[in-house]
């Protein structure tokens, strides 16, 4: 497996990203996940891909460093998704262990992401991780 960086305007985004990408964000268009991107970048979004062994994307991660009271400086985990003909094969452990390792270099002191509830299969790959729970995350719609 091959894991690389990929940069805003990169071709591989919307060709073979956005396509694994849109199966945890659904609602994503190649132009909107354009505009996400080259406003997130600047804010320190990341997109980092997982490539099989013929070459296509099996796995996504959108990734930030954040720093704040609470955490001080952590890896922050936006999007963790596997193709799916492709779960169960190591992928998602494989990106986590990688972002992992960049949040050590970066100085991070933790790892971190939200999950929604209904995510049961992830939750179980989370735990297995080592990951813990380890709060509760709010939503209020701004109108």
């Amino acid at each position: 497996m091959k894991i690389i960086d990929l940069e805003p305007g990169d071709p591989r985004l919307a060709d073979e990203i956005l396509p694994v990408l849109r199966e945890l964000r659904p609602h994503l268009t190649a132009e909107l996940f354009a505009q996400v991107y080259a406003e997130g970048h600047a804010q320190g979004l990341r997109f980092t891909a997982a490539y099989g062994e013929d070459g296509s994307c099996v796995g996504v991660a959108g990734w930030r460093v954040v720093v704040n009271t609470s955490a001080l400086r952590k890896l922050y985990v936006d999007d963790l998704v596997t193709a799916e003909a492709a779960r169960s094969g190591g992928v998602g452990h494989a990106l986590l262990a990688y972002l992992e390792e960049r949040g050590r270099v970066l100085g991070c002191r933790k790892i971190n992401l939200d999950s929604g509830t209904q995510r049961t299969d992830a939750h179980r790959f989370y735990l297995r991780e080592r990951m813990d729970i380890s709060g509760f995350h709010f939503v209020k719609p701004l109108d």
